[in-house]
């Protein structure tokens, strides 16, 4: 029905009510001892009425769904009945003073009682009956449901309403010693999270619902290798920050996977700072198309800038991120270019015309192996490419160049690795003589990108394997994509110019044990169902990540998951001389004998490259202090 349809039926329901509850208190009241008039019934109803449901309008009475009744619902009923009471109170003083009509004051407060006790139980019918609408609905598969707070509540709740649904909740576990033992929504807490095997077997669990979103990533684990040992589907429930509505439906409850595992607490944005250095500002955002770009992107736009930038070298995945943005974010001026960062040229006349303001700068070659055999298109694409970007920032007075890079530019072992840092050290150079507030920001491995580990995992097991890990003890730090950005668009907003900011990864995660965890979560067990084989470290790869080099060291910032490094001393660099010499070496036929003159060159403009790590780690000579890296 439409809205007015609805409004009409509600006030007819309302009014019968009324006149339900009058005809009622004057029955009881006069108990036959005299006959009450039509004109005093009249009369009390149109009292009653004309207050009640002027209250009702006062309060908004008609906007609330009561199907959906909370506390909240209560209290309009009741600020609408304390109007009343006073309000016909009031005029029935009057009218008693004026002789119009002689009732008794007791009447009236016995109708208004009446009348208040109807309102409230009419409304908790409906309300029951939206609660119990699909609560026999027990054809489903046994589930357990872990966590008996508001989350698990909420998921018992929906489950039980969908009278289609394909799970049915049976008990509850939780940690919580004083819920143990208890009835939660008519189910029992019957244990702990370390009575799951006990409580699975007793009543006879098919599937658990992790239903903790504050779980770590340690405890999702233990949990899910708990309900693998007894044959059951784990599902899991996503973070509430990313429930929308704070409402939960079964498309939310999901699979539970890697992130899962490295669970971490959510982060928290100062969004007041961000928002002084993004809205209403033309913001320019270089790989645009990437894994990491195009989620820069997506969480950008919901800061409101005056037009959004999408620049990237790949035409088909800037029209996905760019219909993508389109749909989200209708009202968004947003415009699509096609360039390369290389091309000088182009990249002063996309500046010259659009004059952006940020720059978020995430194009580059991040391959380890690949730039390790094509070094001079990592230069070519990392150093001069961003040297072109960082020239074009201060010629132009952009505000704020957020840089990305990584932390295979610490100490690096790879051409990779070096040209970022490279990349570093140039917009430091550019910072000293500029206005604007060039930074860097450096992490680790983000789960899911492109070329990550994780991607190449899920692949190798659904071919039935074996699963490649390069060294047994290799181990990385790991984020989520939306993580990495979110602390990538806060450092931003803490940027003074020339810092490199590091990104806390929290503890470092052995390869080894992530590819074993994956394929638990496909339902198999490592070197059985799927083997896992090590392959060796490859060129240019570390062992162990670092985040600092000894001479960064590394301060706190005015964020908890962010560090500033020591910035560098630049006085004995001479950036413009190195890039000179680079570019004639880039540009001159040689093959490999360039090669190896140029990874000289890089070794002369960053002292703590480790050309020949590899070829070390190869004889094992001190493996343990070795290092690699993998994408």
């Amino acid at each position: 029905m439409s809205r007015n349809k609805i409004y009409a039926l509600a006030l007819l329901m309302d009014s019968m009510i009324i006149f339900i509850s009058v005809i009622s208190s004057c029955f009881l009241f006069y108990e036959n001892n005299r006959n009450i008039t039509l004109y005093e019934i009249a009369y009390i109803f149109l009292l009653f009425w004309t207050t009640l449901i002027a209250g009702f309008h006062l309060f908004r009475h008609y906007r609330h769904l009561w199907r959906f009744a909370s506390i909240g619902e209560t209290k309009v009923i009741s600020k609408s009945f304390v109007f009343t009471f006073i309000t016909a109170g009031t005029l029935h003083f009057i009218l008693s003073e004026w002789e119009v009509v002689k009732l008794s004051h007791s009447l009236l407060i016995m109708t208004w009682g009446i009348t208040l006790c109807a309102f409230l139980f009419t409304r908790l019918i409906l309300w029951s009956f939206n609660e119990n609408k699909g609560m026999m609905n027990k054809k489903g598969k046994r589930t357990l449901i872990i966590g008996a707070g508001s989350a698990g509540i909420l998921v018992v709740k929906e489950l039980k309403k969908s009278i289609d649904s394909s799970l049915y909740p049976v008990a509850f576990l939780d940690d919580d010693p004083e819920k143990l033992g208890l009835q939660v929504r008519n189910m029992p807490v019957a244990g702990t999270s370390r009575d799951i095997e006990k409580v699975i077997k007793k009543f006879n669990i098919e599937v658990a619902i992790i239903a903790i979103p504050s779980a770590s990533g340690s405890d999702i684990t233990n949990i899910v290798n708990s309900c693998q040992k007894s044959g059951v589907d784990v599902k899991i429930l996503p973070r509430i920050s990313d429930i929308i509505n704070g409402r939960i439906t079964m498309n939310m409850i999901r699979e539970v996977n890697v992130e899962d595992l490295l669970g971490r607490p959510p982060i928290q944005l100062d969004i007041l700072s961000i928002s002084n250095y993004v809205q209403e500002k033309t913001v320019l955002i270089t790989g645009a198309g990437g894994s990491i770009g195009s989620e820069i992107c997506r969480q950008i736009s919901s800061f409101k800038p005056k037009q959004l930038l999408l620049l990237g070298h790949g035409e088909n995945s800037i029209y996905t991120i760019e219909k993508e943005l389109e749909r989200l974010y209708p009202y968004l001026s947003i415009k699509a270019l096609i360039a390369d960062i290389q091309d000088k040229k182009r990249m002063e006349h996309i500046f010259s015309v659009h004059r952006p303001q940020v720059v978020f700068h995430a194009a580059a070659h991040k391959h380890v192996p690949l730039m390790e055999h094509n070094p001079t298109e990592a230069i070519k694409n990392n150093i001069f490419g961003t040297k072109n970007l960082a020239e074009c920032a201060h010629q132009y007075d952009v505000e704020t160049y957020v840089q990305i890079s990584t932390d295979k530019a610490v100490n690096p072992t790879s051409v990779m690795g070096v040209t970022k840092r490279i990349a570093e050290l140039i917009i430091q150079n550019v910072n000293q003589k500029s206005n604007t507030n060039f930074v860097a920001v450096r992490f680790g491995n983000v789960l899911g990108s492109r070329g990550s580990v994780i991607p190449l995992f899920t692949e190798q097991i659904k071919n039935g394997g074996p699963v490649t890990v390069t060294h047994r003890d290799m181990t990385r730090y790991f984020m989520t994509i939306p993580e990495a950005v979110q602390l990538v668009i806060q450092a931003g907003a803490l940027a003074e110019g020339g810092e490199i900011f590091i990104l806390d990864m929290g503890k470092p995660v052995k390869i080894s044990e992530l590819a074993r965890n994956l394929i638990k979560l496909y339902g198999l067990t490592p070197d059985k169902d799927i083997q896992i084989r090590y392959t060796g470290i490859r060129p240019g790869e570390k062992l162990y990540e670092e985040l600092f080099t000894t001479e960064e060291g590394n301060m706190s910032s005015r964020h908890e998951l962010i560090y500033v490094a020591k910035p560098a001393d630049l006085t004995e660099m001479d950036m413009p001389l190195w890039i000179s010499q680079l570019e004639n070496l880039v540009y001159s036929p040689g093959g490999e004998q360039t090669n190896d003159e140029i990874k000289k060159l890089l070794k002369e403009i960053v002292p703590t490259y480790q050309i020949d790590s590899f070829f070390l780690t190869r004889t094992n000579v001190r493996i343990k202090d070795e290092f690699i890296s993998i994408d």
